[in-house]
C-alpha cells in the first residue's frame, strides 16, 4: 500500500472491496506520520487513540453491512484552532499550553459522523497571526519540499502534512489568505468557502468578520468532498447561510466549466513578482485556454488598498477576541509568582508571558485603532474601503464567471528570511487578502511544473465554489494522464 497514490475515493473503494481495513489505513499513517514527523514538524501532537476508535467503528460498521460514511477510514489532520473534545488545543500559544477542548467544533463533529479518522493537531502561527509557521510557540514547520524554506502560514502545518503525505486531507482556518498561501507554497489544494458556508462554532475567533474554515487535499476532487461533508448551515453559528450544494459541486461537466467566463484583473499581475510565478500563471492560462475557456481583462481598483484595510481591521478584532486570553481562566502561565500581585500586574505578566512578538503586535496596534479619537480614522474608514472591494468584486462578476490570480508574489521564502520583518511578511498575503474583505470563496490550484511549488487562486461568487472547483478539476484533467 503506497500513501501517496491513495485518495478519498481510492480509500472508500478499498475499504469496500475489503483490500485492507480502516484499522490498517489508520495505523499506516499514524506510523508514517510520527516518523516523517521528525523532519517537517507539521504534527503537534498525534491523536492516535481518537483515530484508531473511530477506524474501529468503521469497520465494525462494515462488517455489519452499514453504510460507514462519505469519508469512512480517510487520515484527516486538524489544525490547532479548530476544537476536538477532550484533546489539547493550544493554537500554538503558551498562553492556552494546557487547555482541553471541553466540545467539538462543528466541522469536527461533521467529520466524525461520517467515519473520518482523525490523526492530529497541526502546526500553525500563534492564533492563526503569521504567513510562515514561524511564529509557533512549540516548533518549526518545515517545507516538503524543501527543508530550508518555510511551508507558509498560517495553516503551515496543516498543509505540510497533507504534502507529505501524513494524511489525505486537512482542516484549516483562512483569514487572510492562510489556507491558499500554504496550500501554494507546498503544492497542494486549499480552499477557502465563502464566508458563512461552514460553521466557524469550535473555531478560536483570530479576526470574526474574516476567518473561515476551508480545506487542504491533494486534489481539487477530494477538496470538493471534504468541502461538501462540512459545509451547511449550523445554528449554533449566527453567521451561517442557509445554502445547498448540488450534484454539480463533485460531478461538474466539462460543459459546466465551458460555460464559465475566467477574468484576468490587470491589478493583480506587476511588477514585483518573482519571476517564476509569473511563468507559472502563463503556464496555468495557456492549459485552461486549451479547455477552451474564455478569458477577459478585468480591473479590480481598489486592489491596491486591500493589504492596508485589511491590517486596520483584522488587528481591531483580533485586539477584541484575545481579551479573554488572560492565562489565568485558561491555565497559568508557569514561573508568575501571585504574592503582591495586584489583579492588573497578574493579567500583565501572565499576558506578557504567555503571548508571543507576534500577537502582542497586532494586540497592541488593534487596541490603538480602537481606541477613543481613532477609531473613526482608522477602523470606520477602514470598512468604508472595504465596502469598495467588496463592490469592486460585484461589478466584475457583471462580466465574468470566475477570477483567476497568482496566490503569492513569491514562491516559498527560506526560514528566517522574513522573520525580521513583519512589512515583507505581510505581502506574502497581498493576492489572498481582497477575498476575505469581499467573504468570497477561492481556491489554491498546484501549477503543474518542475521546481518549486506556484500555485494560481481561482476566486468565485458567493456560494459558488461549484465554479471554482469545476475549472480547477479540468485544469487537474489535463494532466492526469500524462
Amino acid at each position: 500500500m503506497h500513501l501517496h497514490d491513495l485518495s478519498v475515493k481510492k480509500i472508500r473503494q478499498g475499504l469496500m472491496e475489503k483490500k485492507f481495513s480502516a484499522f490498517e489505513i489508520a495505523r499506516a499513517f499514524l506510523d508514517y506520520a510520527e516518523e516523517k514527523n521528525k523532519d517537517i514538524g507539521a504534527y503537534l501532537r498525534l491523536t492516535e487513540n481518537l483515530a484508531l476508535e473511530e477506524a474501529n467503528r468503521v469497520d465494525i460498521a462494515l462488517a455489519e453491512g452499514k453504510n460507514p460514511g462519505a469519508l469512512a477510514g480517510v487520515p484527516l489532520a486538524v489544525k490547532d484552532n479548530i476544537l476536538i473534545e477532550g484533546e489539547l488545543a493550544t493554537a500554538a500559544s503558551k498562553i492556552l499550553e494546557n487547555y482541553r477542548a471541553a466540545y467539538d467544533a462543528t466541522v469536527v463533529k461533521k467529520l466524525k459522523a461520517t467515519g473520518a479518522a482523525l490523526l492530529g493537531k497541526t502546526n500553525m502561527d500563534e492564533f492563526a497571526m503569521g504567513s510562515s509557521t514561524e511564529n509557533s510557540a512549540f516548533q518549526l514547520t518545515k517545507n516538503p519540499g524543501d527543508l530550508e524554506r518555510v511551508p507558509g502560514g498560517s495553516s503551515g502545518g496543516s498543509a505540510a502534512a497533507v504534502a507529505a503525505n501524513m494524511a489525505i486531507g486537512a482542516l484549516g482556518s483562512d483569514t487572510g489568505g492562510s489556507i491558499r498561501q500554504p496550500a501554494g507554497f507546498c503544492g497542494v489544494v486549499g480552499l477557502k468557502p465563502t464566508y458563512g458556508a461552514v460553521s466557524r462554532y469550535g473555531l478560536m475567533a483570530m479576526a470574526s468578520s474574516l476567518d473561515q474554515i476551508g480545506v487542504f487535499a491533494k486534489t481539487v476532487e477530494d477538496a470538493a468532498i471534504l468541502f461538501k461533508e462540512i459545509a451547511g448551515h449550523d445554528p449554533l453559528d449566527a453567521t451561517g447561510v442557509e445554502t445547498e450544494y448540488g450534484g454539480e459541486l463533485l460531478n461538474p461537466t466539462l460543459e459546466q466549466a465551458r460555460s464559465l467566463r475566467v477574468g484576468v484583473p490587470k491589478e493583480y499581475f506587476v511588477a514585483g513578482m518573482e519571476n517564476e510565478v509569473a511563468a507559472a500563471m502563463d503556464s496555468a492560462i495557456t492549459s485552461l485556454k486549451s479547455l477552451k475557456l474564455e478569458f477577459k481583462e478585468i480591473s479590480l481598483p481598489h486592489t491596491k488598498y486591500a493589504l492596508s484595510c485589511y491590517y486596520i481591521i483584522m488587528p481591531a478584532e483580533v485586539s477584541a477576541n484575545l481579551a479573554r486570553f488572560d492565562g489565568i481562566r485558561y491555565g497559568e502561565v508557569g514561573g508568575v509568582s501571585r504574592a503582591g500581585l495586584s489583579l492588573f500586574d497578574l493579567y500583565k505578566q501572565n499576558r506578557g508571558r504567555g503571548f508571543g512578538a507576534e500577537a502582542k503586535r497586532r494586540i497592541i496596534l488593534g487596541t490603538f485603532i480602537l481606541s477613543a479619537g481613532y477609531y473613526d480614522a482608522y477602523y470606520a474608514k477602514a470598512q468604508k474601503v472595504r465596502s469598495l472591494i467588496k463592490n469592486d468584486f460585484n461589478e466584475a462578476f457583471k462580466e465574468v464567471d470566475v477570477i483567476l490570480t497568482p496566490v503569492s508574489p513569491t514562491v516559498a521564502f527560506k526560514i528566517g528570511e522574513k522573520v525580521n520583518d513583519p512589512l515583507a511578511m505581510y505581502l506574502s498575503d497581498i493576492f489572498t487578502i481582497p477575498v476575505n474583505l469581499a467573504g468570497l470563496p477561492a481556491v489554491s490550484v498546484p501549477v503543474r511544473k518542475s521546481g518549486l511549488p506556484v500555485g494560481f487562486q481561482l476566486i468565485g461568487k458567493r456560494f459558488r465554489e461549484a465554479d471554482i472547483l469545476a475549472v480547477g478539476r479540468f485544469y487537474e484533467k489535463i494532466f492526469e494522464n500524462r
